[in-house]
């Protein structure tokens, strides 16, 4: 189970780069922007241009880029599978036939692979830089703010966002109390080890004390916004006032041109 240190996704990493001082609007919408555009490309060309693009934006960050590269190892499992199911079922030009079990590996199939695990790979990288780049409490402004006209339709936006919000806050929580029962388990003689079967079967026994703790802490937490005298978004003010500055419209032009361009041709 060391994959539960290596996902920092709703972790923050205090910072004062250039991607830290963006807007958290500007973030949100350049990495939906991204995110659309990688879903709607298949030519290599486009996605070797946006792994040099993420590497930039890591760069800018002043990121530790082990952090941010962390977050792709519990998945590698899933861009193998992508690789597998793509080689051995896409028909096309033949490469190669394994002997054994007379398992074609197409060119297509291994092009198609690839293409899906460098998309799933950057997905997961954008959503780590987002996290990693912006507190929780700029998240929620953010998607308050850009959600603010669903109010209009008795849309309940600052409950909504306040629950995805501390969602994504307690995953790091829940990862760090997943790890201590493990430890908790492995002291009374327990066994983590073994193949894939057995590993499953290890893990359940967690399953019941993690749930049990999570519903404890939403208790705590219930307990503790009420005892504040929480009674919603209405009429709640912000400390921080989000305000786009020059930098912020300079990038969201730069996104938005790029994804028009990636439309158009």
């Amino acid at each position: 189970m060391a994959f539960l240190t290596d996902i920092s996704l709703g972790q923050y990493y205090p910072g004062d780069s250039f991607v830290h001082r963006l807007d958290p609007r500007t973030k949100l919408l350049s990495i939906l922007c991204f995110m659309t555009a990688l879903l709607i490309s298949f030519e290599p060309i486009v996605l070797i241009g946006f792994s040099i693009l993420t590497l930039v934006i890591i760069a800018s960050s002043q990121l530790p880029l082990a952090l941010v590269l962390r977050n792709v190892r519990p998945f590698i499992w899933l861009f193998f599978l992508t690789i597998f199911v793509h080689v051995f079922l896409t028909p096309g030009r033949l490469l190669y036939t394994m002997p054994l079990m007379s398992l074609k590996i197409t060119y297509e199939g291994l092009t198609l692979g690839l293409i899906y695990s460098v998309r799933l790979v950057l997905l997961i990288l954008l959503a780590a830089l987002l996290t990693l780049t912006t507190s929780p409490i700029e998240l929620t402004d953010a998607l308050e703010r850009m959600l603010s006209p669903l109010k209009r339709f008795k849309v309940p936006t600052h409950e909504v966002v306040m629950m995805l919000t501390l969602s994504l806050r307690f995953i790091p929580t829940l990862l760090e109390e997943a790890q201590r029962l493990k430890n908790a388990q492995v002291s009374r003689g327990a066994s983590f080890e073994g193949n894939v079967v057995q590993r499953i079967r290890s893990i359940v026994p967690l399953i019941l004390p993690l749930f049990i703790s999570a519903f404890r802490r939403a208790d705590d937490l219930a307990l503790a916004m009420d005892s504040r005298c929480y009674t919603g978004g209405e009429g709640r003010t912000s400390f921080r006032k989000l305000v786009f500055k020059s930098a912020d419209y300079l990038v969201l032009l730069a996104v938005l041109t790029s994804l028009m361009l990636l439309i158009i041709f």
